[in-house]
């Protein structure tokens, strides 16, 4: 804030003194509020260009310095105009620089992100790192992927995912509070893991309001996949060209197929949607639908699968009632 007042009393003060010299006190004071209108000028593109990397700076100063040296041998032809016509000259050349020092920045400054051996001020990361949401850290199941070694590459926490974190784990909600020390807990747990490297990152956007669209922008500057189980994020990541590494998708692909004709012995726990239907789970948490099955609730049963149907909630077993079985056949069924 400082350097940027020292430079508009600077510019305010040199507009004010030239105009004094030049065209004395009446245009003084226009010279001074032209130098105070250019100090705001380069102010605004100062605050700009700090938006842009800086490999698109360099690249637009390249293309632009080609885009001058071309319109210096264009001009060249100029020096042959007759002289009846010499008085264009200057306009000529001045259009033709104007026109080929912007062509040469914008070209530049788009076309320097193709070329894949220039590494100058290339992105530190690279598309191994992967950054974990709130929901997947709180869901725990990604530590025991890493444990089992299904996991590879740096493992990528942002501060604002920490932060989410804390609050939820200060909730007044005994709930909130619960699932916010769980996520902590498992972070804890995941750090002191061997083989697995967690790395905090301070990078925010204090733009952007939520955390979902930070990991979004995240990801897309870090050239990172994102971990989650949260289908809206899982969305939203994709339309936007981010590789999404889902949990609950891997969930899915790891359940033990079941074929129809199998036999399997289950418990009722409770009716189904439709007349006479009974629900019943795998240990893994997939639904089985059993017909004719309402009035053994609670018992545990023989059923037969008759298809299977696999959703985006997950998977689900439809079957038919074979016979009611004893506990102690269940157990030798399962084993």
């Amino acid at each position: 804030m400082t350097v940027r007042i020292l430079l508009v009393m600077a510019c305010s003060l040199s507009g004010l003194f030239i105009a004094h010299s030049y065209y004395g006190l009446p245009i003084a004071i226009i010279g001074l509020f032209a130098g105070f209108i250019i100090a705001l000028f380069v102010i605004q593109i100062e605050e700009s260009i700090r938006k842009v990397s800086l490999r698109v700076i360099f690249g637009g100063v390249v293309g632009m310095i080609v885009g001058l040296l071309i319109a210096y041998l264009l001009a060249y032809g100029l020096n042959f105009v007759s002289m009846e016509k010499q008085q264009v000259v200057p306009w000529i050349y001045a259009l033709l620089t104007g026109i080929m020092a912007y062509l040469g920045l914008l070209i530049g400054s788009k076309k320097i992100e193709e070329i894949s051996f220039f590494s100058f001020g290339q992105n530190k990361y690279s598309s191994d790192h992967r950054v974990l949401d709130t929901s997947v850290i709180i869901d725990g199941r990604i530590a025991d992927i890493a444990d089992a070694g299904f996991l590879s590459g740096n493992l990528i926490v942002p501060r604002f995912v920490l932060d989410e974190l804390q609050y939820i784990a200060d909730s007044a909600d005994s709930m909130k509070r619960s699932r916010g020390r769980r996520g902590l807990d498992i972070l804890n747990r995941m750090q002191r893991s061997a083989g697995i490297n967690i790395e905090i990152v301070d990078q925010d956007f204090p733009k952007l309001k939520g955390v979902d669209s930070k990991l979004v922008a995240l990801a897309k500057k870090m050239n990172a996949k994102i971990i989650t189980n949260d289908f809206n994020l899982n969305k939203v990541a994709e339309l936007q060209g981010i590789k999404i590494l889902n949990v609950n998708e891997l969930a899915n692909a790891l359940k033990p197929v079941v074929l129809p004709g199998e036999t399997m012995a289950v418990k009722i726990v409770k009716e189904g949607k439709e007349p006479g239907q009974g629900v019943a789970y795998l240990d893994d948490g997939t639904m089985i639908i059993v017909d004719h099955a309402q009035k053994h609730q609670g018992a545990s049963v023989e059923v037969m699968v008759t298809s299977v149907l696999q959703t985006t909630a997950g998977r689900m077993i439809f079957s038919e009632l074979k016979s009611v079985v004893s506990e102690k056949k269940v157990i030798g069924l399962a084993t």
